[in-house]
C-alpha cells in the first residue's frame, strides 16, 4: 500500500470519478477478454476493441456532456462506455442484432451513431480511416455558425465541444489535412483526439510517417497541441479537462496526442501474433494494472477494487449471454431508411406569374438562393469563389455575400472533399448547407465523402441522421472548355445509392428544383449545365423562362413533356419519343423541327428518382424511343435507361430503344473542331431520329 502511495501524485479528480472509471475500465477489459474467449462467435463480424486505450478514452468520455458531439472510431468502445452506453448496447452491434442502437445490425462493432437526449451526439461513422475528420469538423463548423447567428441553444456558458477521435496512422490521410486547415483557419470549437499506438495494421510508425500527429499539427497555425501519456488515467483526465475548458470557453481548436499501447489485435480478422514483435514492450504499459496501482495509493483497498472488477466481469458475461439471444434483423428490415421522407411531394406555387419577362437560367438560380437565405437563417452557401469579390465564376452567387454577410456566403480553400463532406456535420447540427463545386470535373476529390459519408448516413444510422445537403455542380461542355471543364458525370453519380440528382434544363425548373432540394432531408446534387446559364448557344433560348414565384417547387421524380407529337401521327403509328435531359432537350427540339408532328420530347428533370411512370407511358404510346445524352453512350445512365424501357415495355415496342451521345473518347478536347466532333448536336440527333422512324 505504501509503495503504491509513493507513486501517486495529488489530483483534483474526485474519488467518485476514479471509482467509476475503474468500473468501466474493468468492463471494457472484460469485454475484450470475453470477445477473445468466444472468438468463434464474436469474429463472425469484424471488430476491434479498446484494449490498451481504455484509460484515455474513459478520461474523455466521462467529461463529455449531452450538448457535446463526438465521433468515435472503430477502437473506441471505452469512449462509448464513458458517455453512458452499456456493454449490452455495444454487443448488440458486435453481433449485428436488430436492436443494435447504432445501426440496427447494418454496420460493424463500435461504428456508432447516436441521438439520445442524455448523451453526446454521434453522427454516422464509416469504416474508412480518416474519413471522420471532415464531417466532424463540419459539426464544429455548424456549431460555430449557429452561435454566430445567435440561433444556437443556450447552455449557460457550457458551450458544446466537438471531438473527432482518430488513430495516428490515419493522420496521413489527405482529407485530415483539409479538416485541420479549416479548423485552424476558422477557429472551430473542436478537439482532434489522436490515439497513437504506433501501428497501422501491420505497418508501424517508422514505415508510415515522417512525424507524429503532435509534430504534424504544429504546422497548422492556431491549433493548440497537448501531449498525453494515454495509459495514465489521471494525467489523461486532467489534461483533457484543460483542453475541454479551452474549447468550451475560448472556442478554438485543440489537438490531443495520446501515446497508448496496442494490447489487442488490430481487428478480430488480423491477429497480433502474425506480425507483432513488440507485444511484451506494450504489455508493460497496460493501463489497467497501472490504474489499479494508482487507486491503491488513494485510500481504495484491494478488496474494494477486486469486488468492482468481479462485478464488472459477471455483468459483462450476463449482458453477453443476453445479447447472443437477442433478435436478429428481419429480411424486410433491409428496406427501411432508404431515403428520408421529403415534404415536397407535388408541384406548388406559380410557374409563370403575370407581368414578368423571361430571365436567364443563372438568374433564376440566384433568385432562388436569395429567397432561401432570406427565409432561413440556418441556411448558408459556401464553395470556391462564391464570396463577395466574385460571386461565383458564373456569377451565380453575385451580390449574395454583400446582402447576407461573409458568415453566410463565403469562399472555402480549394478543398472539394471538405466542401462536400462538411455538409454531413453541418446538417447534423440543424444547419442547411448549400455548397458549390466549381466544375463537375472537380467533384472527384469529393466523391469519397459523397459516397462513404453523405449517401449512407441515413441508412447506416438506422434513420437517425439524414444528411440534408444541396450540392450545386456546373456541368457539361460549352465554348471550348477543354478536358477539365466540360465533363458529364451523371453516370458515376447515379450509381451512388442514397443521393438524389437533378438535371434541369430551364430556369423555372432550376428554381423549382433548387427549392425542393433545399427542403429535402437527403443529399441532393443539382447538375446545372453551364451552356444553358445565359442561353448564348443558338437553339437554347427556351432555357430562359419567366421566373416562378417564391413558393414554387417541383417534386423530384416528375418529368415534363417538352413537345407533344401530333395525335394523327400517333394514331397512324408514325410517331416516336425522345427521352432526354439537360442540353439534350435543345438538340432534340431543334432536330424535331425537321419531323412534322412526329416527335414527342420528355425532359426527365431529375435522374434520381427518375419518372419511370412517364417514361413507360410514353414508350407504350409511341412504341419507338430514342434516348439523347451528352455523355458517351457506353456504360452510362442513358444506356441503363434503354435497358429499363426494353425490359418493362418490350411488348409495346416496334423498334429497339436507341441512344445517341458523345463519342466514346476519354475526354473532350480543347480545340473547337474536335469538341464539336465529340459532342452530339441537332443534326446528329435528326439523323438518329430518321433511323428510328424508318426502322
Amino acid at each position: 500500500m505504501s509503495e503504491g502511495k509513493s507513486k501517486v501524485k495529488k489530483t483534483t479528480v474526485s474519488q467518485d470519478i476514479l471509482k467509476k472509471a475503474w468500473k468501466l475500465m474493468c468492463e471494457a477489459r472484460a469485454m475484450s477478454d470475453l470477445f477473445e474467449e468466444h472468438k468463434q462467435v464474436t469474429s463472425k463480424y469484424v471488430h476491434a476493441c479498446s484494449r490498451g486505450h481504455e484509460a484515455v478514452q474513459l478520461a474523455l468520455g466521462l467529461q463529455l456532456k449531452p450538448q457535446d458531439w463526438v465521433a468515435p472510431y472503430y477502437r473506441d468502445d471505452s469512449i462509448l462506455l464513458g458517455i453512458g452506453m452499456t456493454p449490452y448496447d455495444c454487443m448488440l452491434q458486435l453481433l449485428a442484432k436488430r436492436d443494435d442502437p447504432f445501426s440496427g445490425g447494418r454496420t460493424y462493432y463500435s461504428h456508432p451513431s447516436l441521438k439520445d437526449d442524455d448523451k453526446p451526439k454521434i453522427p454516422h461513422q464509416s469504416s474508412a480511416t480518416g474519413m471522420q475528420a471532415i464531417p466532424t469538423t463540419g459539426v464544429a463548423m455548424g456549431v460555430q455558425y449557429l452561435e454566430k447567428q445567435k440561433i444556437a441553444d443556450d447552455f449557460n456558458g457550457q458551450n458544446p465541444v466537438v471531438v473527432c477521435s482518430i488513430g495516428d496512422a490515419a493522420m496521413t490521410e489527405g482529407e485530415v489535412s483539409e479538416a485541420l486547415q479549416m479548423a485552424a483557419l476558422k477557429q472551430f470549437p473542436i478537439m482532434y483526439f489522436v490515439q497513437d499506438n504506433e501501428w497501422d495494421i501491420s505497418a508501424n510508425s517508422k514505415e508510415t510517417r515522417a512525424q507524429n500527429a503532435a509534430e504534424f499539427a504544429r504546422g497548422f497555425k492556431g491549433i493548440e497541441v497537448i501531449k498525453i501519456e494515454g495509459n495514465d488515467f489521471i494525467e489523461s483526465y486532467e489534461k483533457l479537462e484543460k483542453a475541454i475548458h479551452i474549447i468550451r470557453t475560448k472556442r478554438r481548436p485543440v489537438l490531443i496526442h495520446a501515446s497508448v499501447p496496442l494490447l489487442g489485435h488490430h481487428t478480430s480478422g488480423v491477429r497480433k501474433e502474425w506480425y507483432r514483435d513488440d507485444l511484451e514492450e506494450h504489455e508493460k504499459r497496460d493501463p489497467l494494472p497501472k490504474f489499479r496501482e494508482t487507486l491503491l495509493g488513494m485510500d481504495l483497498t484491494e478488496k474494494e477494487l477486486e469486488e468492482i472488477q468481479n462485478k464488472a466481469i459477471e455483468s459483462v458475461q450476463e449482458q453477453y449471454d443476453n445479447a447472443t439471444e437477442a433478435e436478429d434483423p428481419k429480411p424486410e428490415d433491409l428496406f427501411d431508411y432508404d431515403f428520408a421522407p421529403t415534404p415536397i411531394t407535388e408541384e406548388k406555387g406559380e410557374r409563370e406569374p403575370e407581368g414578368k419577362e423571361a430571365t436567364v437560367m443563372v438568374d433564376s438560380a440566384l433568385f432562388a438562393m436569395r429567397e432561401i437565405l432570406s427565409q432561413h437563417p440556418e441556411a448558408l452557401l459556401y464553395g470556391q469563389d462564391v464570396g463577395g469579390r466574385l460571386g461565383g465564376v458564373f456569377r451565380e452567387a453575385a451580390t449574395l455575400a454583400q446582402q447576407f454577410g461573409d458568415d453566410r456566403v463565403f469562399n472555402t480553400p480549394i478543398q472539394e472533399a471538405f466542401i462536400i463532406g462538411s455538409t454531413v456535420g453541418m446538417a447534423a447540427t440543424g444547419c442547411k448547407p448549400i455548397v458549390e463545386v466549381q466544375f463537375a470535373d472537380y467533384i472527384w476529390p469529393g466523391l469519397n465523402q459523397l459516397f462513404t459519408e453523405l449517401s449512407r448516413s441515413y441508412y447506416l444510422s438506422n434513420g437517425k441522421w439524414p444528411a440534408s445537403s444541396l450540392i450545386r455542380v456546373p456541368i457539361g461542355a460549352y465554348g471550348s472548355g477543354g478536358p477539365y471543364h466540360s465533363s458529364s458525370i451523371e453516370s458515376v453519380l447515379t450509381n451512388i445509392r442514397g443521393i438524389k440528382i437533378a438535371y434541369p434544363s430551364t430556369g423555372a425548373d432550376l428554381k423549382g428544383l433548387l427549392k425542393a432540394g433545399f427542403y429535402d432531408p437527403n443529399p441532393v446534387v443539382m447538375l446545372e449545365h453551364k451552356g444553358l446559364y445565359w442561353s448564348k448557344i443558338k437553339g437554347t433560348e427556351k432555357a430562359k423562362t419567366i421566373e416562378p414565384d417564391e413558393e414554387y417547387v417541383i417534386p423530384f421524380g416528375k418529368g415534363r413533356v417538352v413537345l407533344e407529337a401530333d395525335d394523327n401521327q400517333v394514331e397512324k403509328g408514325k410517331s416516336m419519343a425522345i427521352i432526354t435531359y439537360g442540353m439534350g432537350v435543345y438538340w432534340s427540339t431543334q432536330a424535331a423541327k425537321k419531323f412534322d408532328g412526329e416527335i414527342e420530347i420528355i425532359d426527365l428533370r431529375t435522374l434520381v428518382p427518375v419518372d419511370e411512370k412517364l417514361i413507360y407511358e410514353t414508350a407504350k404510346k409511341h412504341s419507338k424511343i430514342l434516348v439523347v445524352t451528352e455523355e458517351p453512350e457506353i456504360n452510362t445512365f442513358a444506356q441503363a435507361l434503354c435497358g429499363l424501357i426494353q425490359r418493362n415495355c418490350f411488348e409495346h415496342l416496334d423498334a429497339p430503344v436507341e441512344i445517341i451521345g458523345s463519342e466514346n473518347m476519354p475526354a473532350i478536347p480543347l480545340n473547337s473542331t474536335l469538341e464539336a466532333t465529340m459532342l452530339p448536336n441537332a443534326d446528329k440527333v435528326a439523323e438518329k431520329i430518321k433511323g428510328v422512324l424508318n426502322y
